[in-house]
């Protein structure tokens, strides 16, 4: 270990964390009080910053990169590839005589040209109109990054349309919060300027010996494994969630930790989970943007760290077949500047007005935009996750609890609601405390649960920017409190009108509330009389991204224009049957390469065997049955192959509109992945492992041992 690893270890953890972080402290400190408060009045009130400050900005941030071993800066973004992307620029300018000095200007710290053809667009640039810009974003801070000075910034088209998740996000804050703000000054707060979103994100994940996944394509193409046999024990047990953490991954843990903290992420939590090798990350809340940035940043660490402990971590939503997935539960809430939770019930929500009706616009939202939140989850890898066990069901649903299902329920009814006194458990040994018990118990398989002062939205694929689904959470909820606002401003009566309101929606919308088992066969068939949606792929799901209530929506709110709502829709569907012909094509590859030549070895050696046996008199029952049964196997292999080949060769010809091709994949190339990867899994089964070549589900989820960190 080198000198200064060995410091940055000992370096205690409020010193260590954000020391990587152009932060307000560090801004305090190294800017003019000028232009300091000029920033801030361009963070809080939203004003342009003026180039000449921006020049003292970017002089003292590149001098405080520099001091911090920085060579290079760049715009850091968030396009539509799922991915950040960065292009980087060394600080050394030309001077006379050959030697350099190190400079950086106010408008390379506002601006950047990346080429904007390269990325998708949803048809919004051509390959010949290369020009997009990105645009710094001063909510979010720079942050260093392998010596390189990372700018969070917005990345548009040469025209303005929005070529990524960041700007759409950012508006989406923007409604809210001039929403909720109106709603505020009904109840007579003067004092708040600002209302903000906050998110959690809860990250689960993978990690698996990287020995293990060099010899798996599957995984390396695709990111999940496109057939195998699940080991004799997996997470049956239920031994592995929570429980110790084994050294090799307790040493990546703690470096993951000191990684993210240097960059100013508040991690928290950390545990294993569900299934063998699973195990999850989870932070403090911050801003949803800033927690956003986070997130991204904390999947690529995990990915960076477990590669220097000769591990691979996946972030792939069902990785292995029969398996718990991955998934992200953002918790979401509603804040004001001054440090109000406007989702917090206090001690007697039933008489908590203002709450009631953030908590009826959030209710009314879900329900009336339940498929557009539905879409904000969809991709090729989450299909495979949602509805299983590990994860809520695709029929949007909102678990409020025990408490705040009475207080519903009494305004429904108009009646009152008497609030029962608080309980306290009592464990049964008595050197134990009594401790209260919280008002709603937790339900797992709720995909919208309301858990003490936030919303937990449990449908997000682990491998997702958390960026989609609060684009639409901020819209739909910032929708409904400008319709209540609009009613309420007008009305001669507030406190009347209030009532009406409350009792009136929550009538018309209490069919989205579900507190029992979300995974029963029973819940899907009252919500189908309920009617509420269940759009099990990702292929039903899009649609709604694009109809008229959609559009409408959007462009009300101002978060997307029309034009931008069918890029992202044609963007989201291309990735989808690009998945899904990737795997295709991987496994078409696995099988010619290496399977169908593991099966026919072992049928010869079967053969020959039988053949001795019989040739020297001796009955050969048992080989007889196993080459009948290898037989079998390996002609459901090749026939599977040769469907799996011809579709593949239809699906790169067939002419039709996007939506089509993509359902194309689903219908059919999807079923023949799964059909003949199957027809694998039941050879490996039986096939001994002399000839077989990719690592088993066994050898996959506990290649990691007890083995201290190499």
């Amino acid at each position: 270990m080198s000198k200064s690893k060995e410091k940055e270890q000992k370096t205690p953890v409020p010193e260590l964390f954000g020391s990587n972080v152009f932060n307000d402290e560090v801004m305090r400190e190294r800017l003019p009080k000028d232009v300091y408060k000029a920033l801030h009045k361009t963070i809080d009130e939203g004003m342009h910053l003026q180039m000449d400050l921006a020049n003292v900005l970017a002089e003292a941030m590149k001098n405080w990169a520099v001091e911090k071993g920085a060579t290079h800066f760049t715009h850091w973004f968030q396009p539509m590839t799922g991915v950040t992307a960065e292009k980087h620029d060394s600080f050394i300018s030309p001077e006379p005589g050959g030697s350099v000095i190190m400079e950086f200007s106010g408008k390379e710290l506002v601006k950047g040209e990346p080429d904007a053809s390269s990325f998708p667009s949803g048809g919004l640039r051509a390959t010949f109109e290369a020009r997009g810009y990105t645009d710094w974003d001063p909510t979010s801070y720079a942050f260093i990054k392998d010596d390189t000075l990372c700018i969070p910034t917005a990345f548009c088209s040469y025209s303005g349309e929005a070529l990524d998740k960041k700007t759409p996000l950012l508006r989406s804050m923007q409604a809210l919060d001039k929403e909720a703000t109106r709603i505020l000054r009904l109840f007579g707060d003067t004092e708040s300027k600002r209302v903000i979103t906050t998110v959690g994100p809860e990250q689960e994940y993978f990690l698996i010996d990287e020995d293990v996944y060099k010899r798996r394509p599957d995984l390396i193409y695709t990111g999940r494994t496109l057939f195998g046999k699940k080991p004799p024990k997996g997470q049956e047990m239920e031994d592995h969630y929570f429980g110790t953490i084994k050294p090799r991954v307790s040493a990546y843990m703690k470096e993951l930790d000191r990684e993210l903290w240097k960059l100013g992420v508040n991690a928290k939590t950390k545990h294993n989970e569900v299934a063998p090798a699973q195990h999850e990350l989870a932070p403090v809340f911050s801003t949803t943007n800033i927690a956003t940035d986070h997130n991204q940043l904390t999947m690529e660490l995990m990915k960076t760290v477990a590669g220097r402990h000769h591990m691979v971590c996946l972030l792939h939503e069902k990785p292995f077949a029969g398996v718990n997935g991955s998934g992200k539960h953002n918790n979401w809430s509603i804040s004001t500047d001054r440090g109000q939770n406007l989702l917090e019930p206090g001690k007697t929500p039933s008489q908590n007005a203002q709450f009631l009706l953030f908590l009826t616009a959030v209710i009314k939202a879900v329900d009336e935009y339940q498929e557009l939140l539905r879409t904000s989850v969809a991709s090729a890898g989450n299909d495979h996750r949602l509805g299983a066990n590990e994860a809520p069901p695709a029929i949007l649903s909102i678990f409020l609890g025990d408490e705040l299902s009475a207080i519903v329920d009494a305004i429904i009814a108009g009646t009152d609601y008497t609030d029962k006194q608080k309980k306290l458990i009592s464990i049964g040994a008595t050197v134990l405390p009594h401790i209260p018990a919280d008002t709603t118990d937790r339900n797992r398989t709720s995909p919208f649960a309301f858990t003490g002062n936030k919303f937990e939205f449990r449908s997000i694929g682990s491998t997702a920017s958390i960026a989609s689904c609060n684009i639409v959470l901020n819209t739909i909820v910032a929708e409904e409190l400008s319709r209540f606002a609009d009613e309420l401003e007008k009305a001669d009566d507030f406190d009347n009108a209030l009532t009406t309101l409350i009792q009136r929606e929550l009538t018309a919308h209490q069919r989205i509330i579900f507190n029992g088992n979300g995974y029963s066969e029973e819940w899907v068939k009252e919500a189908e009389k309920r009617g509420l949606a269940n759009l099990k792929t990702t292929v039903d799901a899009l649609p709604s991204f694009i109809d008229e209530k959609s559009i409408a929506l959007f462009t009300k709110q101002n978060v997307f224009s029309e034009t931008e709502l069918h890029a992202r829709y044609e963007i989201l569907l291309e990735n989808y049957y690009k998945t899904i012909d990737i795997e295709a094509h991987t496994l078409i590859a696995m099988t010619k390469k290496n399977v169908m030549h593991a099966a026919t070895t072992y049928e010869s050696s079967l053969a020959d065997a039988l053949l001795k046996k019989k040739e020297a008199g001796v009955p050969a029952k048992v080989e007889e049955s196993l080459l009948e049964n290898a037989g079998e196997i390996t002609e459901s292999i090749y026939t599977g192959l040769l469907k799996l080949e011809d579709d593949a060769e239809k699906a790169e010809h067939l002419d039709a509109d996007i939506l089509e091709l993509a359902r194309f994949r689903k219908d059919v190339l999807l079923q023949d992945i799964d059909t003949l990867g199957a027809s694998i899994s039941k050879l490996e089964e039986v096939i001994p492992s002399e000839y077989w070549r990719y690592p088993t589900y066994a050898e996959m989820l506990f290649s990691i041992g007890e083995e201290a960190a190499r």
